[in-house]
């Protein structure tokens, strides 16, 4: 099943599928190891939602739900 990461809750974890993103941000992803087949786990969410913490190649990773919403992951069901 596909989900977008800005909408994964606390403790999911997901692969990135493919990510879909203008090329300044594409590229900034890949430069963070946020590449397609990488395991990404939803660490913590801000008070106001925003930014979300990742951890992602053994390191935690802040995103903004505008960096997360281009990345599309695939979840078990």
């Amino acid at each position: 099943m596909e989900k977008l990461l800005k909408s994964f809750q606390m403790n999911e974890i997901g692969k990135v599928k493919r990510i879909e993103a203008t090329s300044r941000i594409r590229q900034r992803l890949f430069d963070m190891g946020i590449t397609p087949g990488t395991e990404i786990l939803l660490k913590k969410i801000a008070p106001l939602g925003d930014p979300i913490e990742v951890r992602v190649r053994g390191y935690e990773l802040s995103l903004r739900k505008s960096e997360a919403e281009g990345i599309i992951m695939e979840v078990g069901e």
